[in-house]
């Protein structure tokens, strides 16, 4: 246990509108948080949608309590799940009374996070805000005009300000996002806090050998969805040397995964390209291992984990040039940033690096370990276990980041039937 010696294990109640199941950033960081704060010695419950239809239950068994809301599917996202205020709200104050938690951790603005953040300052509990989403993210998914879809981004980030503007503290990753955040949703202290990683899991273990590709692999990991750009990826594999015979590793899932099946097929290239769905922990891992570079070619990314674990296996990265991915390239030393969209730079750069000695990439792949040291996540659970306790100001974080110190069954209902 880390907290301070006078002050007692808190119970924290980390709000969620995305959680695994769900594969993507904001979900992976708020499994992560609760398994870094339940070995921290803290009482940890989750509150997060359900991933199919029916009431609200408490999973059971588990290293931290999670709670289940009712939830219901959106037309044009495959796992997306929202809940309704008027369904939530008595759930989420029973809750409170069962739980009696000393801070809570909203992850985003939206409805689950919204509403526990409501009920929390009612009851006088301390809260923390963190922003996973830019309003944009949501574009692909919303069946509007252009013009409809910047009124709803303006009204988001209205609301973001409204809701976050409650909390003791606001979070996000990076420094970009948090001046989007000040610019856009007028919250004049927000934090930049990454998302912290433990790149020592993904590093190689005394006597483990895990065999390269045989040929040279670029890799890509995320969702398959448009603001993901894999289309410019796939054309740039199609446009390298020939002689070079670079291949295309694609882990994930999405709405776009048989538009670019398509794609590899018209460009010829579908020999050279796998899909390799969803995998688990232990093969992403030795793919991020084996990848001769990973490659991010999103354009909506707050801070990107998967580009922080390939960092963490010592793999050079290509980055699109745009939001928070600038932040995790040093150009020349650890890989480079590329345009975004075009694939014909893209592809120069995927040849640049795979031309180059082994030696010199394996160079590059150490500079991207020693670049990931600073998201340790050991720093980014102390930082948030001093905004919990509120023994670290805004102030003090935004001073600059202190050092880490060493260191199954039948769903049970909650009493909100």
């Amino acid at each position: 246990m880390s907290h301070p010696a006078d002050s007692k294990p808190l119970t924290i109640l980390i709000a969620a509108d995305t959680y695994p199941p769900n594969v993507n950033g904001a979900a992976q960081f708020g499994y992560r948080l609760a398994k870094g704060m339940t070995g921290r010695g803290h009482d940890v419950h989750v509150l997060a949608p359900r991933a199919s239809n029916g009431r609200s239950f408490t999973e059971p068994g588990g290293d931290w309590t999670v709670h289940r809301l009712r939830s219901h599917s959106v037309p044009t996202h495959d796992y997306w799940r929202i809940c309704y205020p008027w369904e939530i709200r008595r759930d989420i104050s029973m809750l409170f009374d069962q739980v009696q938690p000393d801070v809570v951790h909203i992850q985003c603005h939206y409805m689950v996070g919204e509403y526990t953040l409501y009920e929390a300052v009612r009851r006088g509990i301390r809260v923390v805000a963190t922003n996973h989403f830019m309003p944009e993210n949501l574009n692909p998914f919303l069946p509007f005009p252009e013009w409809f879809k910047k009124v709803i981004a303006r009204n988001s980030w209205k609301d973001m300000g409204k809701v976050m503007g409650k909390a003791a503290a606001v979070t996000t990753p990076t420094p970009l996002a948090a001046k989007a955040m000040r610019d856009h949703a007028f919250l004049t202290e927000v934090l930049p806090v990454s998302n912290g990683i433990d790149s020592a899991a993904y590093e190689l273990q005394p006597g483990e050998v895990v065999e390269p590709h045989e040929h040279p692999t670029v890799l890509f990991v995320g969702r398959l969805a448009e603001e993901k750009h894999v289309d410019v990826l796939i054309d740039a594999v199609a446009g390298t040397p020939e002689h070079l015979n670079v291949h295309l590793e694609i882990v994930g899932g999405g709405e776009v995964k048989q538009a670019l099946q398509a794609q590899a097929a018209r460009l010829g290239i579908a020999h050279r390209v796998t899909f390799r769905g969803l995998i688990d922990d232990g093969e992403l891992r030795k793919s991020y291992i084996r990848a001769s570079l990973f490659c991010q070619p999103g354009t909506a990314e707050l801070q990107s984990l998967v580009t922080l674990e390939a960092m963490s296996a010592s793999t050079p990265v290509l980055l699109a040039n745009a939001m928070a991915l600038p932040h995790l390239v040093s150009d020349g030393e650890n890989g480079y940033l590329f345009t975004p969209g075009s694939s014909e730079e893209l592809g120069d750069r995927i040849t640049q690096i795979l031309e180059l000695s082994r030696e010199d990439q394996q160079k590059m792949g150490a500079a991207s370990r020693r670049m990931v040291g600073k998201h340790d996540i050991n720093t980014t659970l102390e930082i948030f276990e001093g905004l919990y306790y509120g023994t670290l100001s805004p102030k003090d974080v935004a001073g600059g980041m202190p050092t880490a110190r060493e260191a199954g069954g039948t769903e049970r209902h909650l009493r909100i039937q």
